[in-house]
């Protein structure tokens, strides 16, 4: 027979947010502005948010900085993943990945697909782990920011998700880099 397990408490997480963008300012963010009202509303604490330009070295220099935030646990982008000259969010940060996250991808497109249809192949969204800390990187609209909360993130940022979640693999993300050699 088997036995109900006990309910599971929320466990709030400090998620940054980063938008991607040439253009946004904090005045006009509302991909930001979707991101961190979903977190919060969700009970998670905004560990930080910013706005930095289409560039490399400055996507990159503000995660690293994140990863390395023990506040930090998880960073969520949005903007960068489509195919102009100027999109380079996962060129930045892929190379970050310690173990990538193709699922996220896949789940992604398979939801996007049900709203935009075949549109949703202009979307390179990615995901990874790096440093113990989760970084997913979202399309630059309001819309596809509330597809990737909603429909992924909302629950397996969530403790209480079952049967598995991302919570609950926090303590292991870096028994690789704790693990004694010889």
């Amino acid at each position: 027979m088997s036995q109900a397990k006990e309910p599971r408490a929320f466990v709030p997480l400090g998620i940054a947010v980063l938008t991607v963008s040439d253009t946004r300012t904090p005045a006009d963010d509302r991909s930001g502005d979707t991101l961190v009202q979903r977190l919060t509303e969700a009970g998670h604490r905004l560990a930080d948010r910013a706005i930095v330009p289409d560039d490399v070295e400055a996507i990159r220099a503000r995660v690293r900085a994140w990863i390395a935030d023990p506040a930090v646990d998880a960073v969520i982008t949005t903007g960068g993943t489509g195919f102009t000259g100027r999109d380079v969010t996962p060129e930045a940060l892929e190379p970050l990945f310690e173990k990538r996250m193709d699922g996220f991808s896949a789940i992604f497109h398979q939801i996007s697909f049900a709203k935009i249809g075949v549109s949703t192949i202009q979307s390179r969204a990615t995901a990874g782990v790096a440093g113990a800390t989760y970084i997913f990187c979202l399309p630059g609209s309001p819309g596809a920011c509330r597809d990737g909360w909603d429909g992924i993130l909302a629950s397996q940022l969530d403790y209480r998700h079952m049967p598995c979640n991302f919570v609950e693999i926090m303590p292991r993300l870096d028994e690789h880099l704790r693990r004694k050699t010889g």
